[in-house]
């Protein structure tokens, strides 16, 4: 029970404070639930996929498999499940009504996420494994949500603009997912210190697109109507 704690304390505590940082109207917790639920459901399709990528690698190595295994295998497959999960549960939804919505979407779609791959890792590992992870990789994965939710919600709320801005939800997770895993499995000691500069960088970069969503999210936002819709005055 102590390793089931410490694999799930942190995603807990962190999607708390994402979702309290919603000053204007917070998102139904059932949504929240579904969220968590189908993102911990989807790290098993994507652990199938990850392992035949990873068989597909052949005999490379050093860097270049690094660079595979962050870019491609983790990055790429994990952030393009995440995104295509939160777009398909969320997009339409009459809840998500304000651009701070998006963060909090698809944060709890990462921590899902996140919540799986965490229990597996602690339970094979021991409780140094989890406190690592709970400063490490589960902040982590909520940096690389908020990042997505923010495109996700500037897409939502400017449709003239809405495919550059899903476009940027997906590849700008994916490009900082895998560059977090490249510097750790680079086996190189400068790459690895590395790390910690990028962990400050996007909790930076984080926690001012939570600001600047949650700030405007003073004034309700309701996505345009469809083309086509009649409109009473």
């Amino acid at each position: 029970m102590t390793l089931l704690f410490l694999s799930l304390a942190p995603v807990f505590i962190l999607l708390a404070y994402i979702y309290f940082r919603d000053k204007y109207e917070k998102e139904p917790i059932g949504l929240l639930l579904r969220g968590l639920l189908v993102g911990g459901i989807i790290i098993f399709p994507v652990a199938i996929i990850e392992r035949g990528l990873m068989a597909a690698a052949g005999g490379i190595g050093g860097l270049i498999k690094a660079a595979y295994e962050g870019y491609v295998v983790a990055g790429g497959t994990e952030e393009l499940f995440k995104f295509a999960t939160v777009y398909f549960l969320f997009w339409r939804n009459k809840n998500f009504n304000e651009k701070y919505d998006g963060i909090v979407y698809a944060v709890a779609v990462s921590l899902g996420f996140a919540a799986i791959e965490n229990i597996f890792y602690v339970f094979e590992g021991s409780y140094q494994v989890g406190f690592l992870r709970a400063i490490t990789a589960v902040p982590a994965h909520t940096l690389f949500g908020v990042m997505m939710g923010y495109y996700l919600g500037l897409a939502k709320f400017n449709p003239e603009r809405k495919s550059e801005f899903l476009w940027k939800a997906l590849t700008i997770p994916w490009f900082f997912h895998g560059t977090y895993d490249f510097l750790v499995l680079s086996g190189q000691p400068l790459l690895i210190f590395c790390f910690v500069p990028l962990l400050i960088y996007m909790w930076r970069i984080g926690l001012k697109r939570m600001k600047q969503h949650s700030d405007s999210s003073i004034f309700r936002q309701t996505p345009p109507p469809p083309p086509g819709t009649i409109q009473n005055d």
